[in-house]
């Protein structure tokens, strides 16, 4: 599915773990207009979680038997590839099947009019975004940051300290946008700490699931340095709320924030 589009102009970006120790990336975009995004793969259930939290509107190309029913179950504003009118998504010839499906905000946009959704909310970011500068001078140095999220996939970020911005790797390749070439950075990162486990399904293809109810243990890193949190989400559709180990809400830097979710067992 490398390289992706339009991850740079994405204000979060979820990744966790799916079938075969794989990742997927969730990336919620808000006020920018975004001529590609793509690959777009198929549903998983637990993302939903997170596009529900963030009031989201959930594009995806297909989903899982389990994916199908939480979207009737929640009631989920989605647009899905498979059952759209052909419009909306286009397969283009760079990427074979299935990654070669994309999209753009435009698009996705006019299909949401199109099914009467709401394009604005006022619900508030999960994040706390601040003005000043938040440096975590309490913390300890996070120049480099290496997340196992499974055998097959390990994200590395490296710290830019001229930019204040970290570029991402993954399987020791530094990742790039499909059109651009120019390197994917984030500004903040949050890691959190629950396990997945494996699905018994009709399909039997080792889907996931994933324990993200209760709170559990997780990091916050920006402008190199990193402390420990605490993040609690106590219902599905109800915003995950991140902390510091003093109880206080972490303050996080205006820019984008890649949030990987990895098993305890991780050695980050």
């Amino acid at each position: 599915a490398w390289p992706q589009a339009g991850l740079q102009k994405a204000y979060m970006i979820y990744e966790i773990i799916v079938e075969g120790g794989e990742t997927r990336l969730m990336a919620l975009f808000k006020g920018v207009d975004v001529e590609k995004i793509g690959p777009v793969r198929s549903a998983r259930h637990y993302f939903i979680d997170y596009a529900m939290e963030n009031d989201a509107i959930y594009a995806h190309f297909g989903e899982s038997p389990q994916a199908a029913s939480d979207l009737k179950k929640f009631s989920i504003a989605d647009i899905d590839g498979i059952a759209e009118d052909g419009t909306t998504f286009k397969r283009v010839r760079d990427k074979y099947a299935p990654h070669n499906a994309v999209t753009s905000t435009e698009k996705l946009l006019k299909s949401a009019q199109n099914k009467k959704y709401r394009t604005t909310s006022n619900e508030t970011s999960v994040l706390n975004y601040v003005t000043d500068e938040v440096n975590l001078e309490e913390g300890q140095g996070a120049i480099s940051v290496t997340i196992p999220h499974s055998k097959l996939q390990t994200v590395k970020y490296e710290y830019d300290e001229e930019n204040k911005v970290y570029k991402r790797y993954a399987r020791k390749k530094e990742q790039k946008d499909w059109d651009t070439g120019k390197t994917i950075t984030t500004k903040n990162i949050i890691i959190t700490f629950c396990d997945n486990y494996t699905l018994s399904d009709v399909e039997n293809k080792g889907r996931q699931g994933l324990k993200n109810i209760g709170t559990f243990d997780g990091y916050y890193i920006t402008n190199g340095n990193a402390i420990p949190i605490k993040c609690t989400k106590i219902a599905r559709g109800e915003q995950t709320i991140y902390k510091d180990l003093d109880g206080n809400e972490i303050k996080v830097n205006d820019g984008n924030t890649f949030i990987n979710i990895c098993p305890t067992s991780a050695e980050i």
